[in-house]
């Protein structure tokens, strides 16, 4: 077992960028802005696309200037997203924020120039274009892809103005929840006395129920007293959208995300209606664990609970040492590349874990494109959930070390297939686990562990995707309060669970607390946890199938992210059609059979 402290809790950031509170970087920052509008003026004046030398120079010139830009953008804002995160209530890291905040309409008014200009050129055009040079053939699907962002797009001045406008208006909300959520503090009872907590140092898995629902009562007592204001965020968040979507004549408020997502339409609903018709059977897991808790039925703040498994039970405490550890011969185990990108990541200290007060709250993973580097930021609460969003968060940063070759255009991938890598990663490390448990007990306790996250992504993700398409049909007639809120939340909830909760075991004020629904640059945040979710696992399930051979052809699934829609990039290198329910079967199949062994072992008991 390794010494205390082997591996580092907090990250190193300083050999990325200056510090911002240096002078170095206030230049960094000065100069950057001064090229981006240089930049931003020139996309004005680019000649329309076409085959003509003089035209495809230019554009290219041009388009890699913007490569260039974008990837600066992306590290000077996960660099300051990595300070602010790091400490919530630092003004000069809000200010600094709300700075590259304000940068953003240039970044989009190259990027509507770009849209508009391949929008009106005709197919031909564009085909001689890509084609005249060997730069644009490498980057075609890019260039695709912006042809057809043009469509949900204003009109050029219209479009403009809408970002200039957007930085204190849909990105402001979303900052104020940010510094809400990141100032406020809970208070809870700490061996006899009342301390105050972040809302992500409050835990909900303790052993003893009173104390699970003191901490639920609680935290909910705090979320409550910024309510009103979070419902003016949410409010605004979507009635911003839902008025641009009306510009622009569109069907309904999920165009615009699955064009983000790079899916298909009849892909989400199938994967929805093949959850829906088959998640029955983890009722079957919440009544067998409520038996195992000794109450009649479940409460939402029973679903981390330990299972009460006496002296036979595996400890659920881990420390940091030791999950890195598990970690790390788990990856080794499925792919020695992928062990020792986990090992470099942890020996560079990419990665921030200290619990500790002023964090904000949740946990993630993001890029330095033109470092071909990443940061992790979360909380370790010495827990095996913790363990599982460490592997969760390297599988995000092993997907950026793959594709860090790749032009950085074709580095870019949406939401629900960079959620394939990070549960892909979970996977692994849970059925090692799980193979590698030597008693009932042990096997009890991990299976309650991959079903608790079963549960989370085809029921209270559900019941997040429920709620989010409802406030967002209810919008247009009015502002909602923050009691229509709790009421949508309550029935989404009901109706995702299938009512497989106490009746009094909701959380109607989630809503709140769920920083996902207030990320102002994503609509529908939640959904791509649930396709990468099931698609890594029904992925997972094929690498027995596949021998040796697996690695690399996950490898090319995860490069062909950046440069494929989400149904080809499956097809593409293992055959299925998304559109369907067979892939999706698969995936419900494998957590059909854990509830059937979890159900098994606790009638043996």
């Amino acid at each position: 077992m390794p010494a205390a402290s082997s591996y580092p809790l907090t990250w190193e950031l300083d050999s990325l960028l200056p510090n911002p509170q240096k002078e170095e970087f206030r230049t960094l920052l000065a100069q950057y802005q001064r090229e981006l509008e240089n930049a931003a003026v020139q996309s004005d004046t680019l000649p329309p696309v076409s085959a003509a030398p003089a035209s495809v120079s230019k554009w290219v010139a041009f388009l890699k200037t913007y490569e260039q830009l974008t990837g600066r953008a992306g590290d000077l804002g996960a660099f300051i997203g990595c300070h602010a995160a790091a400490d919530a209530v630092n003004k000069l890291y809000q200010q600094m924020e709300a700075k590259l905040s304000s940068l953003d309409p240039l970044r989009e008014r190259m990027a509507t120039n770009i849209e508009f200009a391949f929008k009106e050129a005709t197919a031909s055009d564009m085909a001689a274009f890509v084609k005249a040079d060997p730069w644009l053939e490498k980057v075609a699907f890019w260039i695709g892809e912006r042809r057809k962002n043009a469509e949900i797009r204003l009109p050029r001045e219209q479009e403009l103005l809408a970002a200039d406008l957007a930085v204190d208006g849909i990105h402001a909300w979303g900052r104020l929840y940010d510094r809400l959520s990141g100032a406020l503090r809970v208070k809870v009872m700490d061996k006899g006395e009342v301390v105050e907590k972040s809302p992500s140092q409050v835990q909900f898995d303790s052993p003893q129920r009173a104390v699970r629902e003191n901490n639920f009562y609680a935290s909910n007592k705090a979320w409550q007293t910024i309510g009103d204001s979070c419902a003016d965020a949410l409010n605004h968040i979507s009635g911003t959208r839902l008025t641009l979507y009306k510009r622009l004549g569109l069907a309904d408020h999920l165009e615009v995300p699955l064009r983000y997502n790079r899916m298909q339409r009849a892909t989400l609903d199938a994967m929805w209606s093949t959850i829906t018709d088959r998640k029955g059977v983890l009722v079957r897991y919440l009544e067998a664990k409520a038996k195992l808790l000794g109450v009649p039925r479940m409460s939402w703040y029973d679903q981390a609970a330990p299972l009460p498994l006496g002296r036979k039970a595996p400890s659920e405490e881990i420390t940091y040492d030791e999950a890195c550890e598990m970690v790390l011969r788990t990856f080794h185990g499925f792919s020695p590349e992928l062990g020792r990108f986990a090992e470099m990541s942890l020996a560079d200290r990419w990665i921030e874990v200290e619990n500790r007060e002023g964090k904000r709250q949740g946990g993630f993973c993001t890029g330095f494109p033109t470092k071909k580097q990443s940061r992790i930021f979360m909380t370790f609460t010495n827990s095996t959930d913790s363990m599982s969003t460490l592997a969760h968060e390297l599988g995000h940063a092993y997907h950026s070390w793959v594709l860090r070759d790749q032009p950085m255009l074709l580095q870019d991938y949406p939401m629900n297939l960079a959620e394939t890598a990070s549960t892909f990663a979970e996977a692994v490390l849970g059925e090692e686990r799980l193979r590698a448990a030597r008693t009932p007990e042990e096997q009890l306790s991990i299976l309650d562990g991959m079903l608790g996250d079963a549960v989370a992504f085809l029921m209270n993700i559900h019941a997040r995707f429920i709620f989010e398409d409802r406030f967002h049909r209810e919008r247009p007639n009015g502002e909602l309060t923050s009691a229509r809120f709790s009421e949508l939340m309550l029935e989404a909830q009901k109706e995702a669970y299938l009512n497989g909760l106490a009746e009094d075991g909701w959380n109607p004020s989630f809503w709140i607390s769920k920083l996902h629904f207030y990320i102002s640059g994503l609509p529908f945040y939640n959904f791509p946890y649930t396709f990468g979710y099931l698609l890594s696992l029904g992925v997972y399930s094929m690498a027995r199938d596949s021998g040796s051979d697996f690695p690399e052809q996950y490898k090319r699934l995860l490069i062909a992210t950046g440069c494929m829609s989400a149904e080809e990039s499956v097809r593409s290198t293992f055959g299925y059609d998304l559109s369907g329910p067979d892939f999706w079967n698969r995936s419900l199949g494998i957590i059909a059979g854990r509830v059937e062994r979890f159900v098994e072992l606790v009638d043996q008991l």
